[in-house]
C-alpha cells in the first residue's frame, strides 16, 4: 500500500494545478482532449497507453463531447471501457468533462442548446461512458435559434440532477459569455469554464474580450487547439508528411493554409524554441499559460511519448517581456502605445 501511496504522490509532483476562476475546482495545467485518436477507427491499445500515460504523468482531466469520433460517440464510449478495466479505483482522482451542441443524431432534437437535446445528451454520454455523474458538462456552442435561458436552465437542473458537478460553455462569445453568467448565478448554478480556441496564431479570445472578461467575471477558460493543428509544430517545416493532418483530413487545416508568410513565421518561432531549450510544440503551450488567465491548455495525442513530451512545459511558462514582444512580432500582432496587444 506504500508503494501505491508513493507513486500516487509522485504523480502529483508532475503537474501543476491551477484554480479554475473563483471557484473550488482546481484543473492540471495539461489536459488531455479526446476529439482526434480516440474515436471507432483508433487503435484501442494506444489510446489505454495515452490515458495510462497521461494519467502517471499528473494529465487527470480528459476532455470529451457527445459527438467525438468517427464515429459519434465513440470517444466516449472507448473512454467508458478504459476506465471499467483501468481506472474505476481512481474515479474521484478523475476530472471526466463532455458537451453536446453540435450535431449527434438525426432529425430536429440532435443539435443546438434545446433542453430536449441536452437532457437526453447527457443521459447518453453517462450511459456511454458507464458514469454516474461527469465534473463538467458544457453546452458546446451557442446556438441562436434557442432562447439562452432555455439552455441555461436545462445546464443548471443537469448540475442540480447529480449529473454533473459544474456547468461549462465552449465557443462562448463575450456577449453569450455575459448572459451565461448571469443566468446561472441567478439559477444558484456553478458555472466555472469557457473552453475556446486560443494559441499563439490565434488571438480571438484576446480580441473579442472574452479573455479579460473571464478574469473579471470569476469564470477560467481552457484553451483547445494549441498548436493551430499542427502549424505550431516542426512537422511542416520541410514539407507536408503523408500521415499529416494536411494529408489525411482536409476539414480542418487544409496545404493553403500554409502560405509562405505563415511557414516564416513557424521557422522563426522554431528558432526561438530552440533558444528556449524547447521544442516549437512545447513553447506554443507554454505559451497559452504564461498568465494566470488561462487555467489548462488541452492537447491532443497519437502516441504516449507526445504526452510526455508536453508535460516538458510544466517548469518553462515563464517567458520574458521581450520573448513576448518578439512572437507578436512574428505574428504581427498590432500593439497599442501601452504595448498591449489588440
Amino acid at each position: 500500500m506504500e508503494d501505491v501511496y508513493q507513486a500516487d504522490r509522485k504523480r502529483y509532483e508532475k503537474m501543476s494545478f491551477h484554480k479554475v476562476g473563483k471557484s473550488g475546482l482546481k484543473f492540471p495545467a495539461v489536459s488531455l482532449g479526446f476529439w482526434h485518436n480516440f474515436g471507432s477507427k483508433a487503435n484501442y491499445d494506444n489510446m489505454k497507453a495515452m490515458c495510462r500515460t497521461a494519467f502517471d504523468m499528473g494529465i487527470v482531466q480528459f476532455d470529451l463531447a457527445n459527438n467525438y469520433g468517427p464515429v459519434y460517440g465513440s470517444a466516449e464510449a472507448n473512454l467508458g471501457r478504459i476506465l471499467q478495466e483501468d481506472f474505476l479505483p481512481y474515479r474521484d482522482e478523475l476530472l471526466i468533462t463532455t458537451k453536446a451542441g453540435y450535431d449527434m443524431w438525426e432529425g430536429p432534437y440532435g443539435d443546438g442548446g434545446s433542453r430536449k437535446y441536452l437532457m437526453a445528451s447527457i443521459d447518453q454520454s453517462l450511459k456511454r461512458m458507464n458514469l454516474d455523474y461527469v465534473d463538467v458538462f458544457y453546452h458546446h456552442r451557442m446556438d441562436r435559434e434557442t432562447p439562452l435561458e432555455e439552455t441555461m436552465e436545462a445546464l443548471a437542473d443537469i448540475v442540480k440532477s447529480g449529473k454533473a458537478l459544474y456547468a461549462g460553455v465552449s465557443n462562448y462569445d463575450k456577449e453569450y459569455t455575459e448572459k451565461a453568467v448571469k443566468l446561472l448565478r441567478e439559477l444558484h448554478c456553478p458555472f466555472v469554464i469557457n473552453q475556446r480556441r486560443y494559441s499563439i496564431f490565434d488571438r480571438t479570445i484576446e480580441e473579442d474580450g472574452v479573455k479579460e472578461y473571464c478574469k473579471k467575471a470569476g469564470v477560467g477558460i481552457i484553451a483547445f487547439s494549441p498548436l493551430a493543428q499542427g502549424m505550431l509544430t516542426d512537422k511542416y517545416l520541410k514539407g507536408i508528411p503523408a500521415d499529416s493532418r494536411i494529408a489525411k483530413d482536409h476539414r480542418f487545416l487544409k496545404a493553403s493554409d500554409l502560405t509562405d508568410e505563415r511557414l516564416q513565421q513557424i521557422t522563426a518561432l522554431n528558432q526561438m524554441a530552440a533558444e528556449r531549450g524547447q521544442s516549437l510544440a512545447q513553447m506554443a503551450l507554454s505559451w497559452i499559460l504564461k498568465d494566470d488567465e488561462v487555467c489548462s491548455v488541452l492537447i491532443g495525442a497519437s502516441r504516449p511519448e507526445q504526452i510526455k513530451e508536453n508535460i516538458g512545459i510544466i517548469s518553462q511558462s515563464n517567458f520574458t517581456a521581450e520573448e513576448l514582444e518578439k512572437i507578436d512580432k512574428i505574428c504581427k500582432v498590432k500593439q497599442k502605445q501601452t504595448g498591449e496587444r489588440i
